[in-house]
């Protein structure tokens, strides 16, 4: 097996559409917010990357049959926009994995003319929060404007660790490629899987992107972690969130 390799499954008819990716990383925001655009929208399967870098094992379904681990791309039609949801359940394990699968994944955004990259991730703050703000960061000051009008804030300097995984790959390797990119971060705790700065990431990108979608599921989900926040905010005074579990932003 390749390092990398892509398996053409469809080839849908896309107008210049949208990157968004969303893979694993603090709370799970960048995927509980790809995963809602697909539970939500009609989407098609159109490319999986496999790779030596992700981690040696196989998925098993309902009907107990085996899947090797991969990193999918969905093409969806959300309005009038065309979106290429790229999600998965795992990441690279290895700093040159993080490099062969961002350039895969843009090999894959160029198969499509991809017009624009989205990548969607949480920074982690250690503690419980109620107002979710979303931070940003592009490769080119120009993309910064819409951005703030959708309530995108951004802190010179911050994360102050950087962005690093596939989100923060596809800023700098977008940039050798000129192709426009932005990092959406929701702000979570760091420690629980946060559908509210889910929900927040992706507000901003209906409104930057141009599309609706119901967050109904995405609410429900919400309102279940909040009983889990409940109990944990019992308890917060006397828990220690080790830092270096939260430098990691995807």
């Amino acid at each position: 097996m390749n390092e990398v390799e892509i398996d053409r499954v469809a080839d849908p008819t896309l107008d210049e559409p949208v990157l968004v990716e969303g893979l694993p990383g603090v709370g799970h925001v960048g995927k509980l917010t790809a995963e809602h655009l697909l539970d939500e929208l009609d989407g098609e399967l159109a490319r999986r990357i496999h790779s030596v870098h992700l981690p040696p094992q196989v998925g098993i379904d309902d009907d107990s049959v085996a899947s090797l681990a991969g990193i999918e791309f969905h093409a969806v039609r959300a309005d009038d926009v065309d979106l290429l949801v790229l999600t998965g359940d795992h990441q690279a394990g290895d700093n040159r994995g993080h490099y062969r699968l961002t350039e895969g994944v843009l090999d894959v955004a160029e198969q499509f003319d991809v017009s624009q990259v989205f990548a969607l991730g949480g920074v982690p703050t250690g503690e419980l929060i109620e107002e979710y703000d979303v931070l940003g960061a592009v490769n080119d000051p120009d993309l910064r404007s819409p951005l703030e009008d959708a309530g995108v804030v951004f802190r010179g300097g911050e994360p102050a660790g950087g962005i690093v995984g596939i989100s923060g790959l596809l800023l700098g390797l977008s940039t050798r490629r000129d192709l426009p990119a932005t990092c959406l971060m929701g702000e979570t705790s760091g420690y629980l899987v946060d559908p509210k700065s889910a929900q927040a990431v992706l507000e901003v990108l209906e409104a930057v992107v141009g599309f609706e979608v119901d967050f109904g599921t995405l609410e429900e989900r919400a309102d279940e972690m909040e009983e889990v926040v409940g109990k944990i905010r019992e308890l917060e005074g006397g828990m220690e969130v080790p830092d270096e579990d939260l430098r990691y932003i995807g």
